[in-house]
């Protein structure tokens, strides 16, 4: 058994994970990566073809992390948002324009986005990765959390095993997180009994920016706007009825999107490779233990609807970041990643955004579900009087493109702190 000591474990290295360790490098900690899924050639661990429709707080978020560079060849500007019912009148028509912006955010496929954060994090000084590794012990001490992992050994059969003590473990692997499990902490689980089936498409019309998305009772329907006139397909349904709509034949499957998009950008063609994944809503009793934080969907995992899962993990991310940030410049030197203030401090700041954004999905959920007369005939009517008044509209952006409450620096697109005034962040 080898051992290793860092300041920040974070464990789980996909969206939140690997983010989080470019944002903390202005800070000058030893962060090490744990992430259990075996690497591939053809791309980084824990990514798949998922359409991220990024709000513009976590484009800036990312844009001050370095790693819009990256991304924005392959990104498409939202520019228009289009809301609507099944079968029911009334309409949210929201442009960026009328906010005097040139987009909402943009799309982004998961797989390119893990590309470019792998490229990053390879240029971080102070970082390790450990890959494939699994953490299966944590043991809490007054300055340290002591974790053993297990992972694959290049010498033989025998599993490799390392020990390594953090003052401060970061949980950002997933909505079954490990960590959660290892420390006890139990979640509330709701099971929605849907499935999302994802995958890219080409529309007869342009798309334009555009993105569209309605609701039905078994979920939203969306239509995202993507490169190369694609558009990002995502189509809520019956857990029962995913086995024959991603087995359906190439044109029935195309032409029942259709039929379901309403016809938005004319029939649907050229159907990319389909995938699908089931839809539940975790949240844990807490966020936090001693020494550890739990971020992303390992914090919160929520319905797509709205598209806000990543984007509150983004915000996790910056908020943290901000917390520790700000503990090295009141000590004059890097903070003890782990102390019970630090936590404390961040728990408190990210509870409302997280508890207004993971409740307003469940509501959506739940009213655009209910098969009752009136409540149809309100969800008409509210959509209809959202359309009409252009402050409620206003609200409703804001809201989607991941401004609630305070606003972490990184989302205004300032860095986490000054490095010309921080020579403890860089040694010198």
């Amino acid at each position: 058994m080898s051992s290793i000591d860092t300041d920040i474990l974070i464990i789980g290295g996909g969206l939140v994970g690997a983010s989080l360790a470019c944002a903390l490098a202005p800070l000058g900690y030893h962060v090490t990566l744990l992430e259990a899924a075996t690497p591939r050639s053809a791309s980084p661990p824990s990514y798949d073809d998922r359409t991220l429709a990024l709000g513009r707080a976590s484009c800036l978020i990312l844009r001050a992390l370095g790693l819009w560079s990256l991304l924005d060849e392959n990104a498409t500007p939202i520019r228009q948002v289009s809301v609507t019912e099944l079968g029911r009148p009334g309409r949210v028509l929201m442009d960026a324009q009328e906010l005097g912006l040139d987009c909402f955010g943009n799309v982004i496929e998961a797989r390119v986005f893990g590309r470019a954060v792998m490229q990053q994090v390879n240029t971080l000084q102070g970082f390790e990765m450990l890959c494939p590794f699994r953490a299966e012990s944590l043991d809490t001490l007054d300055h340290a959390v002591r974790v053993t992992a297990v992972g694959e050994s290049d010498k033989g059969d025998e599993p490799e095993v390392r020990q390594i003590e953090a003052r401060l473990v970061v949980g950002a692997d997933g909505a079954d997180s490990d960590v959660r499990k290892l420390l006890g902490i139990g979640a509330d689980v709701h099971d929605y009994g849907q499935v999302a089936i994802i995958a890219n498409v080409m529309p007869e019309v342009a798309h334009d920016g555009r993105a569209f998305e309605r609701m039905t009772p078994t979920g939203p329907f969306a239509l995202l706007p993507h490169v190369a006139g694609r558009c990002g397909l995502v189509w809520c349904v019956p857990e029962a009825d995913a086995p024959a709509l991603l087995e359906m034949a190439e044109d029935e499957f195309l032409a029942a999107a259709t039929v379901r998009s309403g016809g938005v950008l004319g029939q649907l063609g050229r159907l990319g490779r389909r995938s699908s994944y089931p839809l539940r809503r975790v949240m844990p009793e807490t966020d936090t233990a001693q020494r550890v934080v739990l971020l992303g969907n390992a914090a919160h995992a929520i319905h797509p609807v709205g598209a806000q899962g990543f984007n509150l993990g983004l915000r996790d991310v910056a908020v943290l970041g901000e917390v520790l940030a700000n503990a090295c410049l009141a000590a004059g030197e890097r903070a003890d990643p782990g102390q019970a203030a630090v936590l404390e401090r961040y728990s408190e700041w990210r509870r409302p955004d997280q508890t207004s954004t993971v409740g307003w999905s469940h509501d959506m959920v739940n009213l655009f579900a209910s098969p009752s007369p009136l409540t149809r005939q309100a969800r008409s009517l509210g959509l209809a009087l959202v359309g009409m008044t252009p402050l409620m509209r206003r609200r409703m952006a804001l809201r989607a493109m991941g401004y609630r409450g305070q606003t972490p620096r990184l989302a205004l697109g300032e860095p986490l702190l000054n490095p010309l005034f921080t020579d403890w962040a860089t040694g010198t």
